[in-house]
């Protein structure tokens, strides 16, 4: 029996060590080709000219946020730990480890996170955003798949939308010249609208008392739903701001479902390192 107790932990063992080298290649994959689909940023740095005509509760969020000649972000690498709602009808939280690779022109990121889900059993995730495509990626292990979507639609429109909900931790990328446009809605909120190929999104954004980001909504994003993808109203919200590199933003936060039935929120996080890299001059 021990002998057998013995070999059953070594094929075990064995497993999830493959499962993790065939995860880490996927993610070397995804990172290569965001860097590959990488575009030149002008300008380098911000100027406070750029701000006029912009919606007042915008312009308040770029003053509180960046300063004048502050460089351009062209790239973020952060590190997450939190919780994952894995319950479709009742709460199941789950703790979690995640890294993220955002390039901020052409827009692009890559989530991978690892979801424990026993002792040790993971799941591992890729959520991401890749030159025009969105991906959605879940395995056990990193080998037995739950999810695997990619492509354009519906599943890029979705990461899209994510990768502009959480400008609020690479702010220079919501600036006009970097592609984004603000459009009024009353003193602390206004809409962003971002476009790449073909893909066209607004977001909501709405400000708190220090002129800082403090929820992003959309109306309809698209939600997995077994084999289906069905729009749904979505919201995150961020808090504990701290100066970080000159700019002023969020450590911790969350998103949600807004359901018929009420809110679910899915997804609860801290940011636990954070790194930019700006534009060449």
């Amino acid at each position: 029996m021990l002998a057998v107790t013995l070999g059953l932990l070594c094929i075990a063992g064995a497993v999830v060590l493959y499962g993790q080298m065939r995860w880490n290649a996927g993610t070397k994959e995804l990172r290569q080709q965001l860097e590959a689909a990488r575009l030149d940023i002008e300008p380098k740095v911000f100027n406070q000219a750029e701000l006029e005509g912009l919606p007042a509760p915008v312009q308040r969020y770029f003053r509180a946020a960046i300063q004048d000649g502050q460089p351009i972000i062209a790239a973020v690498n952060m590190a997450h730990v939190g919780s994952f709602n894995m319950g479709e009808t009742t709460d199941n939280w789950k703790p979690f480890k995640s890294t993220q690779r955002v390039i901020t022109r052409r827009p692009g990121f890559d989530w991978d996170v690892r979801v424990s889900m026993l002792p040790g059993m993971a799941v591992h995730v890729h959520d991401a955003y890749v030159a025009g495509e969105g991906v959605l990626h879940a395995a056990i292990f990193g080998l037995i798949p739950v999810v695997n979507l990619r492509g354009p639609g519906p599943v890029a429109q979705g990461e899209l939308m994510r990768f502009l909900a959480e400008a609020a931790w690479y702010p220079t990328a919501l600036l006009p010249s970097q592609g984004v446009r603000w459009q009024a809605v009353d003193d602390r909120s206004a809409r962003a609208t971002l476009s790449d190929g073909s893909l066209l999104l607004t977001l909501l954004f709405r400000f708190n008392s220090d002129g800082l980001v403090e929820m992003v909504r959309a109306e309809a994003r698209g939600r997995t739903v077994g084999r289906t993808i069905v729009p749904t109203p979505w919201q995150g919200r961020f808090w504990n701001y701290v100066s970080q590199e000159g700019m002023r933003v969020p450590l911790e936060g969350e998103v949600a479902w807004l359901l018929p039935e009420g809110e679910k929120t899915y997804w609860r996080g801290k940011v636990t390192a954070i790194h930019y890299e700006f534009a060449r001059q």
